[in-house]
């Protein structure tokens, strides 16, 4: 049960834009295992390689007991909006309004190589929207508002000063902050 250490937002390797992986074998199952033994133990819903300093286009995830692989995932089709709070394990403590697509078709591969698409919404388009999001470079503050961002920017350089797990904050779309 190897786990890695979580990438935080500062660092490079979030902002790069994966590669595609052209081997599915042995060292990209266990890789898959190891990114799910490091979820659960955050504990997270979901993680992208780049969360790990890894630049392969895969991630993995587990919502409502059904964990997965997305090898070179991609968006197909989407339809809708729903604005929902939104957290990263790569921000910790902060939870952004942001609106995205309410439902997702989203093709990619499993770990036998075979093409698997699935067609979600809500939480679970949401989760493959953010994870799909890391691949490619972008963190879920590039999709604040201006106030949303502004608050996100006082609340970040509070936490990094404190350096403690502290109170976690909710960043309305407005920029209000709501701290528990």
């Amino acid at each position: 049960m190897a786990t890695f250490d979580i990438r935080i937002i500062g660092d490079p390797v979030l902002k790069q834009v994966t590669r595609p992986i052209t081997d599915i074998d042995g060292k990209l199952a266990q890789l898959a295992t190891d990114m799910l033994d490091t979820m659960y133990a955050v504990p997270g819903i979901g993680l992208a390689a780049p969360q790990v300093g890894i630049q392969k286009r895969l991630f993995v995830y587990d919502l409502h007991d059904t964990p997965g692989v997305l090898i070179n995932p991609e968006i197909v089709e989407s339809d809708g909006e729903w604005t929902y709070s939104e957290g990263c394990l790569s921000i910790p403590g902060l939870y952004f309004e942001i609106t995205r697509p309410d439902a997702v078709l989203v093709r990619g591969r499993d770990l036998d190589g075979n093409e698997i698409e699935l067609e979600v919404d809500e939480l679970w388009g949401r989760l493959m929207q953010h994870e799909l999001d890391h691949l490619d470079g972008t963190l879920m503050v590039e999709h604040l508002s201006d106030p949303q961002r502004k608050a996100a920017k006082k609340r970040l350089r509070e936490l990094m000063l404190d350096r403690t797990s502290g109170p976690t904050a909710v960043i309305r779309a407005d920029g209000s902050v709501e701290v528990d």
